[in-house]
């Protein structure tokens, strides 16, 4: 059993105890469920097209930055530029929980993603009663159809889809209602790093697609590099979150793109 497998039973793990605990019709009433929802699609055209993440920790990386709250980072993450903020609530594997959106969500007015492992109904509901207004679906824990139906589900809820991607077999995921596709610069079998495979694999979706360059920018050069490709966005949380103070290296790094 690989990494991906492991986070998928515990994840479904975690939703039958949260189903036992709190029904979709509570969700519903929650604070946020009824709120309008900001678009990333627009976002990015808007602004500088980082969707910077808020990361405490990988299975890869292991603890990366446990020092602060995110609202001490999500909101430099605004003020300089970022196209959205990208919150992981995975507990098991990556430290996050709902709080971390929860307590940021009345603070900011750029889209939030919700990163985790979406793999059953239940968590879009849960997404939009936290305050996401995007969420992720991953093809290799997905099949085409799983894909195509929460991706209704999704738009349904007024949320949008980031589909991750990371090999040429799994762009028959793709549908023409994805609003984004990611592209995942890093092999989830090595960890290996190669930003011409996504540039390869970004070449082959259709004309027209939102492309999101995901992991693995590791500095200026990355990150321009993928732009003249002609990526559209780019999912960044490691490169800030290792230093000191990833607000500050935000808003000098968002000063040289």
């Amino acid at each position: 059993m690989n990494i991906l497998d492991k986070i998928v039973a515990r994840k479904k793990e975690e939703i039958a105890f949260s189903k036992s605990k709190i029904s979709v019709e509570e969700l519903k009433n929650s604070e946020f469920f009824s709120r309008n929802t900001f678009s990333l699609r627009e976002s990015v055209k808007a602004r500088n097209g980082i969707i910077a993440e808020f990361k405490r920790q990988s299975p890869s990386k292991g603890i990366i930055n446990n020092q602060f709250s995110p609202i001490e980072i999500v909101t430099k993450y605004e003020e300089f530029g970022a196209s959205g903020i990208s919150i992981l609530t995975d507990k098991d594997f990556f430290g996050g929980n709902f709080e971390d959106i929860l307590s940021v969500r009345n603070s900011v007015n750029i889209p939030i993603l919700r990163k985790d492992f979406m793999v059953d109904e239940y968590q879009f509901y849960e997404a939009k009663s936290i305050g996401a207004d995007v969420i992720l679906l991953i093809a290799a824990c997905l099949s085409p159809t799983q894909v195509q139906e929460f991706t209704a589900l999704a738009h349904e809820l007024n949320l949008e889809v980031l589909l991750e991607i990371h090999t040429e077999e799994e762009l028959e995921h793709f549908n023409p209602n994805i609003d984004l596709v990611g592209i995942n610069n890093r092999n989830l079998k090595d960890f290996k790093v190669d930003l011409q495979h996504s540039v390869n694999l970004k070449n082959l979706l259709p004309k027209g697609t939102l492309s999101v360059a995901e992991s693995g920018i590791y500095n200026v050069e990355d990150f321009k590099f993928l732009k003249e490709k002609g990526f559209d966005a780019f999912l960044m949380g490691e490169y800030f979150m290792k230093t000191e103070n990833p607000g500050k290296t935000f808003e000098e790094f968002s000063k040289l793109i």
